[in-house]
């Protein structure tokens, strides 16, 4: 497998450090509100990369923090009359209802910064006493001088980061380019005793701490989104290698940009959407589906026409998997014949399409074309003639592929049950030329997006999503 490194600028083979398992870490929400549609790419596509990963035959521990306490936490707590904690206990709550309409498994651990202080202020006092850092009336700074790597991420020199670099009021630090590693308390704001007088943690120090705690001080992967690259991730890659001596990441790799009709999101064009709203007009699989459609690294544009697109997509697939499903239920010849085993040799060329195009920078958008390749010639193969075996391991394929994806999971149970039961009452209604209950059965279904067909072998249905 090869992935981008946005630390090399070149797309490398992906070698981890242990051969039997992957340490990733992928910066998460600072939770103050729901997540919107931009930040919904990067949970999508590192948890598409964590399961890739685990289907190519790694052990992966993923882990993605919370920011549970900044500026944007404390000024939207004021504002709601609640505290900080409460407000941020709320909206992690919310994300995960989130995430998980939108296929996003949980990490193996989702560290908070109120949970870690005493690990950072411990971070923050070794830069101190190594040099890197320095504290100014309760205020400790990154001092980006001492660096000599510093801007290796981005590419750029400190010079030409501090041209547009700006001093805010109040702060006393030496450098533009320094950074806060530990912010003295304001009136009444939320604060921890430290040896640098009570305060909270910068916002780069909390992932350089977690990350070192919950996978060493050198892991695989660091992921996040575009907009991180500098300075977020610059400032972790410049404290966590100062404090520990050794490289922080191996592979860093960033998503690119989601437009909105061709614009950059943004509250004052009132193009900026939660993913909470969309899941209200949208199945979230069809959103995991629309994010997954583009190569994670190409910027992507969302719209309402795109994401019918995807919707029409993604109904394709489940039509393809709800016939299949189909044929193996009344599939009567239980032996595979010798033109069924060639074709199945053929079909396995799309598995090798389909790893190949995932192995090249986790290309989801050739690795769906693979997958609609594979049901194509299902579809022109697979039939109400086909072996019970046939149809069987075609489905196997067909569904192994889609689930590195984490698409076509959904199984209604009941629902199936209940429309299983309408089908027999139409064609009992059929048997008795009751034609106008079997069209009203039919009717009904449609309007709840259940589309019938008669086959030589039963009335087969589909959900139209």
């Amino acid at each position: 497998m090869r992935l981008y490194n946005t630390l090399t600028r070149k797309k490398e083979e992906f070698i981890p450090m242990n051969p039997n398992e992957v340490k990733v870490y992928a910066c998460g929400p600072t939770v103050y509100n729901y997540f919107h549609i931009g930040n919904a790419r990067p949970f999508v596509v590192f948890d598409t990369l964590r399961r890739y990963l685990t289907y190519r035959g790694y052990k992966v521990k993923f882990v993605q923090n919370f920011t549970d306490v900044d500026d944007k936490i404390i000024n939207r707590a004021k504002e709601e009359g609640t505290t900080p904690n409460e407000l941020s206990e709320r909206y992690i709550e919310e994300y995960f209802k989130d995430a998980a309409a939108i296929g996003v498994k949980k990490a193996d651990v989702h560290p908070k910064v109120t949970e870690n202080i005493q690990e950072i202020i411990t971070f923050v006092q070794k830069l101190v006493n190594k040099g890197y850092a320095y504290e100014i009336n309760g205020d400790v700074y990154y001092d980006t001088t001492k660096f000599e790597a510093y801007g290796k991420l981005s590419k750029q020199s400190i010079e030409d980061l501090e041209v547009g670099a700006r001093i805010q009021v109040n702060e006393v630090k030496k450098s533009p380019m320094d950074f806060a590693l530990w912010k003295s308390q304001k009136a009444s704001e939320i604060a921890w005793d430290s040896p640098f007088g009570k305060g909270r943690p910068g916002w780069h120090i909390e992932c350089s701490v977690m990350s070192t705690k919950y996978l060493g001080e050198t892991i695989d992967i660091h992921a996040g989104g575009q907009d991180l690259i500098f300075p977020h991730h610059e400032n972790e890659i410049a404290q966590s290698e100062a404090c520990t001596g050794k490289p922080f990441a191996n592979y860093w790799v960033h998503n690119g940009y989601i437009t909105i009709n061709n614009e950059k999101m943004s509250k004052s064009k009132g193009n900026f959407f939660t993913v909470r709203d969309v899941l209200k007009e949208f199945d979230g699989e069809v959103i995991r589906f629309f994010l997954l459609s583009a190569q994670y690294r190409n910027p992507i544009n969302f719209s309402r026409e795109l994401v019918d697109q995807a919707k029409n997509g993604l109904e394709r697939l489940y039509n393809a998997k709800n016939n299949l499903e189909h044929l193996l239920k009344n599939a009567i010849d239980e032996n595979i014949h010798q033109e069924e085993k060639i074709k199945l040799e053929g079909f396995e060329k799309y598995r090798e399409k389909f790893i190949a195009a995932m192995d090249d920078d986790l290309n989801t958008a050739d690795g769906i074309a693979a997958i609609f390749e594979l049901v194509k010639e299902i579809n022109s193969n697979v039939n109400e003639k086909a072996s019970k075996v046939f149809v069987e391991k075609s489905y196997t394929l067909f569904m192994e592929l889609s689930d590195v994806l984490n698409l076509l999971t959904k199984k209604d149970e009941a629902l199936d049950e209940e429309i299983e039961k309408l089908v027999q009452q139409r064609l009992e209604a059929r048997k008795n030329k009751d034609f106008a209950l079997s069209d009203k059965i039919r009717d009904d279904l449609k309007e709840r997006g259940i589309i019938l067909e008669d086959t030589p072998q039963g009335t087969k249905w589909s959900i139209k999503k």
